[in-house]
C-alpha cells in the first residue's frame, strides 16, 4: 500500500511537472511571437510612394538591408553574450531590448522618411539577441524537442499573423509609417504575461543533466576549445544554415510581393493560411524527434529531417513550375520544407549536438554562431539582387533561389551526417573496448 502510494504520487508529480513544461513552451512561443510583432510588420507595407535611395536602392530593400544589418550585428555580440549570460536577469534584459526596439519604430513614425534606413538599423540591433534569452529557459531537457518545437512554431506562424494585423492596420486608415509601431503595442501584452510565466519555469532536473548534459555559461576559452575540436561539423553545418536563412528572408520579408506576383496580395488572411499547415507540417515531425533518446541517433535524424526538407523545397517549386501545384499549395509545401531544414539549427541540432559531445556547455553559443553566419549571408542575398540583377522580379528570384538551395543543402547536410556516423561508430568502438 506504501508502494502504491508512492508511485502515484511520482506520478503525480511528474504529471504536474509535464503539465508546466507544456505550459513553458506555450510561453515561449508567445513571447517570441510577440517579438515578432516589434521586428516584422513593416514589411507588410510596400513604400512605393517613397523614391529610391542613393546607389539605386528601392526605399523598402533598404529598411530591409538596415534592420538585417543591426540584426546580424546582434547576433554576432550574442555569441559572447548569450554564452555567457546564465539564467538570472534574462526577462529584464528581454523587455529592455524589445523596448528599445519599439522606441526605434516610433522614431521610424515621427522621424522624415530619409531616417528611415537608420531606424530600422537600430530596431534590429536590440532584437538579435532574444532568441538566445527565450532559448535559454527551454533548453537541456529531455523534452526540449517537443518545447523548441512549440518556439520555433512562433517564427513560422507568428510572421504571417503580424503581417496580416499590419495590413489590417493599414486598412483602419493607419499608416505605413505609423503601422509598424501601433502593431508593436498590440503585443505588449502577451510579451509582458509570457515573460511572467517563464520566469516562474523550473530549471532542469538531475534527470534532465544526465540525459543532455549541464547546461552553463561558456566563457571565451571554453568557446576557442569547443571550435578547435569541432570547427570543421560546424562549418559544414552553418554554410547549410546560411542558405536557408538567406532564402527564408527573402521569402518572409518580400512574401506580399511574391503574393502579389501570383494575384493574391491584397488578401490579408492569405499569410496565415500558408504559414500555418507549414508550422504544423514542420514541427509535429520535429517534435516526435523527443522519442529518441540517444543523442547520436537524434542528431542523424534530424539530418534527415533536413535532407527531406531540401528535397520537398525543390521537388514542390518544380512541380509549380510545372502547373502541377497552385500558388498556395506550392507555399505550403516550399515553406515546409524550407522550414524542415531551417528550424532544427535554431533549437534541436545544437541543444542535441551538445548533449551528445557529452560537454557541460549551452546550445546558444552555436546557435548565435550560426544564426550570424546566416544573416550575413540574407545581407549577401540582399545586395546580389538588388545590384546584380535588379531587374529580375521577386517571384523568378525567388523561384531560383529555392533550386540553389535545395541542391546545396542536400549535399552539405549529407557531409555532415557522414562526420557524426564517424564519430557514433567511435564512440561505440571506446564502448566495447
Amino acid at each position: 500500500m506504501v508502494m502504491s502510494f508512492v508511485i502515484g504520487r511520482s506520478l503525480r508529480e511528474s504529471g504536474a511537472r509535464t503539465a508546466l513544461l507544456a505550459a513553458g513552451g506555450l510561453a515561449a512561443f508567445a513571447a517570441y511571437f510577440a517579438m515578432y510583432a516589434f521586428r516584422k510588420p513593416f514589411t507588410a507595407g510596400t513604400y512605393d510612394d517613397m523614391g529610391m535611395l542613393p546607389f539605386g536602392l528601392d526605399y523598402k530593400t533598404g529598411l530591409l538591408i538596415a534592420q538585417v544589418i543591426g540584426y546580424a550585428l546582434s547576433k554576432l555580440i550574442g555569441i559572447r553574450v548569450i554564452a555567457e549570460f546564465g539564467r538570472r536577469g534574462r526577462a529584464a534584459a528581454i523587455l529592455g531590448l524589445i523596448g528599445a526596439s519599439w522606441f526605434s519604430l516610433l522614431l521610424f513614425a515621427i522621424l522624415p522618411k530619409g531616417w528611415g534606413p537608420l531606424c530600422l538599423l537600430l530596431n534590429g540591433l536590440p532584437l538579435g539577441m532574444i532568441w538566445g534569452l527565450v532559448f535559454s529557459y527551454v533548453e537541456g531537457r529531455r523534452c526540449s524537442e517537443m518545447l523548441g518545437a512549440m518556439l520555433c512554431a512562433s517564427f513560422i506562424v507568428s510572421s504571417g499573423a503580424v503581417k496580416s494585423v499590419a495590413i489590417w492596420l493599414m486598412q483602419q486608415g493607419i499608416s505605413e509609417h505609423w503601422m509598424p509601431v501601433a502593431a508593436g503595442a498590440l503585443f505588449a501584452p502577451i510579451l509582458l504575461l509570457s515573460l511572467w510565466y517563464l520566469e516562474r519555469l523550473p530549471p532542469p532536473d538531475a534527470g534532465d543533466e544526465a540525459e543532455r548534459t549541464a547546461r552553463v555559461p561558456m566563457r571565451r576559452g571554453e568557446r576557442a576549445a569547443f571550435l578547435r575540436e569541432h570547427g570543421l561539423t560546424m562549418a559544414v553545418l552553418v554554410a547549410g544554415y546560411v542558405l536557408l536563412t538567406a532564402l527564408r528572408d527573402l521569402r518572409d520579408n518580400f512574401a506580399v510581393e511574391i503574393w502579389t506576383a501570383m494575384g493574391l496580395g491584397d488578401v490579408a488572411s492569405i499569410f496565415s493560411q500558408s504559414e500555418l499547415p507549414v508550422a504544423v507540417i514542420a514541427l509535429v515531425g520535429l517534435g516526435m524527434l523527443m522519442l529518441v533518446r540517444n543523442n547520436i541517433y537524434a542528431l542523424l535524424a534530424m539530418h534527415g529531417v533536413i535532407i527531406f526538407g531540401a528535397m520537398l523545397l525543390g521537388v514542390s517549386t518544380l512541380a509549380f513550375q510545372s502547373g502541377l501545384l497552385g500558388p498556395l499549395p506550392w507555399m505550403i509545401l516550399s515553406g515546409a520544407g524550407l522550414y524542415l531544414g531551417y528550424t532544427p539549427f535554431n533549437a534541436m541540432l545544437f541543444d542535441r549536438m551538445i548533449a551528445a559531445l557529452g560537454r557541460a556547455g549551452n546550445a546558444g553559443f552555436l546557435i548565435y554562431i550560426a544564426d550570424s553566419s546566416g544573416y550575413l549571408g540574407s545581407i549577401a542575398l540582399l545586395f546580389y539582387r538588388s545590384f546584380a540583377v535588379p531587374d529580375i522580379d521577386w517571384l523568378p528570384f525567388f523561384i531560383a533561389c529555392a533550386y540553389a538551395t535545395a541542391v546545396s543543402v542536400g549535399v552539405l547536410t549529407l557531409l555532415s551526417a557522414l562526420q557524426f556516423v564517424g564519430m557514433g561508430r567511435q564512440k561505440g568502438s571506446a564502448v566495447h573496448a
